[in-house]
């Protein structure tokens, strides 16, 4: 079970604690790990895959994501306890967020899906996995700035980071390949998704289906200021193909580039465009509740 303690502002540790009772109550043996930091996470994980039956993540989307680099292609399934603060993988498979020893009761179960995972080429050419979406554009740079700010801690920092980019709001020329077609526009944002949700539950493609092959791709064409402000309900509503900004595509293969834009998946920074993202299908052993079962 790999451990990020600090996840949830604290809470990982505690979620840990009974998530592991419950797994030994139901008679699985447990070995805790818990990395200093995320290329220590990733060290631990390696050399867990090699002996472990399940590896299971207590955190967020961000300790996820590390143990997607070492599972991608193997046999060993991926347990999720979720304590982070956006949960999307636990959110688009089903599992308990609010009770670590539910969600380690589906980790007993033993249930496996097989679903797709994403696949990211960056522009210095380094490969990594994703579970739930690639962003670029608006939402990258908020969380640019977002990281780059101390204070206040939490959601809010990020409700401050989007208000001072939208003060600052510009148009981005994007070019955009979707496996054939090829297009250049001014966007807002361009978010490719194996999964339909990011950002803690929004809905940025909405009809994204993590076991049918092919990723979801929502292009959002520059708009005013003022309008962009009304068009963000609809992001977590999953209604955004009502604006007319709006273009949604489904692809194997997907090119993005733009200036000065970097790309996050699963929460993370990948790095600056371009980037070309690939689904690979049935790569990624995930262990969900009975009725998710695939």
């Amino acid at each position: 079970m790999l451990v990020n303690p600090a996840a949830g502002g604290g809470r990982g540790a505690r979620v840990a604690h009974r998530a592991v009772a419950r797994l030994r109550e139901r008679g699985l043996d447990v070995e805790e790990l818990a990395g200093t930091d995320a290329r220590h996470a990733a060290a631990l994980a390696q050399d867990a895959v090699g002996s472990a039956d399940v590896l299971a993540v207590v955190g967020g989307d961000g300790m996820i994501s590390i143990a997607l680099q070492v599972l991608a292609g193997t046999e060993v399934p991926l347990g999720i306890v979720p304590a982070g603060s956006g949960n999307d993988h636990a959110r688009t498979y089903g599992i308990p967020r609010r009770s670590a020893e539910k969600a380690a009761d589906v980790i007993a179960d033993g249930h496996r899906t097989t679903v797709d995972i994403g696949r990211i080429v960056a522009a210095d050419g380094e490969t990594r996995y994703f579970g739930t979406v690639v962003a670029a554009g608006f939402d990258s740079l908020v969380n640019d700035r977002a990281n780059r700010m101390r204070r206040p801690r939490g959601r809010m920092r990020y409700n401050l980071a989007t208000v001072v980019e939208l003060a600052n709001l510009r148009r981005v020329p994007f070019r955009v390949e979707v496996d054939d077609d090829r297009f250049n526009q001014d966007l807002v944002l361009a978010a490719v998704g194996n999964a339909p949700t990011y950002g803690g539950g929004m809905r940025i493609c909405p009809e994204a289906d993590a076991a049918d092959g092919l990723l979801d791709v929502t292009v959002v064409r520059a708009m005013p200021r003022r309008r962009l402000v009304r068009f963000f309900p609809s992001v977590y509503t999953g209604t955004l193909a009502r604006h007319h900004e709006v273009e949604m595509y489904r692809a194997a293969t997907v090119r993005l580039d733009a200036r000065g834009i970097r790309a996050y998946a699963d929460g993370e920074l990948v790095g600056s465009l371009p980037v070309e993202v690939t689904v690979v299908p049935r790569a990624l052993r995930i262990l969900t509740p009975a009725a998710s079962r695939t």
